[in-house]
């Protein structure tokens, strides 16, 4: 394979429902059960007053606005996302949950219009709307031959990777777990007969050693591996010891980059061993514009994170991250104040010796590590 790169998207999370389904051809009920907020459209008033008006029904493109062609012209050979909604039209509101996200299943071409190549369901939304909500999701992904990983209707469904076929030969293989540190509830779990995500309660070596197992077992010559992880809170730079930990065992074990995600903004990326550990990278596609609270996070930026890696090694080639940011339920280019903030922030929080630089057409890239 000599030193051909692969080259990936990498995102945070994305959550069409809720307002964004709103704004979308087929909005689904609008009923709320949150204690501030009754009706879904109130998200829609909300962006609107910060960034003016919305032209509903939108296509379904338009949450992703520059992502899409930033993705065509960078080539990538697998796109890869964070799905943090259930896609159903029915269901019950899970019991003892503040908020509850479903995008009507009609409006998967906005889900689509990205080209995803794996959808991770790993998370604390997917089950919202219970079992029969997570049952409609994955029949909605299925016909529209998405593939997705993190859950499943038994146990082994949800912890199998999903398999994306290089057009040169290997795979990229995606496995994804959602932790109880991220607020999956326990009862979420994939088990034998019940349907669930693929849950881990506890970030200890014995769970990594677990993941580790599974990628031996199913790993061929060629493949690329991408663990992904829902873990951690929504606020704050501080990575915790057992998700260092737990990641570098990942890497000990064979994965090539460690996809961390839950946090509403991006936290510190590390290369160990030669390999790309993503800490958590920030919400990507949501209803969250106008909402106000944690501005010093500046939680409306965004990264679209593209991963090189050599083929025949897993070794970090390159990466390089497009700063963007929302206005209207849509991405669209950083401006360059936004993009030296966050080139200044990665810098600084970055972990064992990871540089960020601005390059001369706006993205950030990682430029060294220990």
């Amino acid at each position: 394979m000599g030193g051909r790169a692969v080259t990936l998207f990498l995102c945070g999370d994305v959550m069409l429902g809720r307002g964004v389904d709103q704004i979308l051809a087929h909005p689904g009920d609008p009923a709320l059960r949150e204690a501030y907020v009754a009706d879904a459209r109130s998200y829609v008033r909300l962006a609107e007053s910060a960034n003016g008006p919305i032209p509903a029904p939108v296509a379904p493109s338009w949450p992703w606005g520059e992502t899409l062609r930033i993705l065509d012209e960078a080539a990538v050979d697998a796109r890869i996302v964070n799905l943090e909604t259930s896609v159903t039209s029915g269901g019950t509101f899970a019991p003892g949950k503040e908020i509850h996200y479903r995008m009507h299943p009609d409006n998967v071409p906005a889900l689509a219009a990205v080209r995803p190549d794996v959808c991770v369901l790993a998370n604390n939304h997917v089950l919202d709307f219970g079992r029969p909500g997570l049952l409609e999701t994955l029949d909605t992904l299925a016909r529209a031959g998405l593939r997705t990983a993190g859950a499943g209707r038994s146990a082994a469904e949800a912890h199998a990777p999903a398999a994306v076929p290089l057009p040169r030969g290997g795979r990229v293989l995606v496995f994804a777990l959602g932790t109880a540190s991220s607020g999956v509830p326990a009862d979420w779990a994939a088990t034998a007969d019940r349907p669930g995500v693929a849950y881990v309660p506890e970030l200890s070596l014995w769970e990594a050693d677990a993941v580790v197992e599974r990628i031996r077992r199913v790993r061929r010559a060629g493949d690329l591996v991408v663990v992904s992880v829902h873990w951690g809170s929504n606020w704050g730079y501080a990575v915790p010891r057992e998700q260092v930990r737990f990641a570098h065992a990942l890497v000990d074990g064979g994965a090539d980059v460690v996809h961390g995600h839950s946090s509403h903004h991006p936290r510190p990326l590390e290369v160990y061993r030669d390999r790309l550990i993503l800490y958590g990278c920030g919400d990507f596609v949501d209803d969250y514009e106008g909402i106000s609270g944690y501005e010093q996070y500046r939680d409306d930026l965004r990264l679209a994170f593209l991963v090189s890696l050599a083929a025949d090694s897993g070794h970090l080639a390159g990466l390089r991250m497009v700063p963007l940011r929302v206005r209207r339920m849509r991405l669209e280019a950083a401006p360059r104040e936004d993009r030296a903030w966050l080139r200044a922030t990665l810098d600084r929080i970055g972990r064992g010796g990871a540089r960020v630089v601005l390059e001369p057409d706006g993205a950030l890239a990682l430029v060294s590590g220990p």
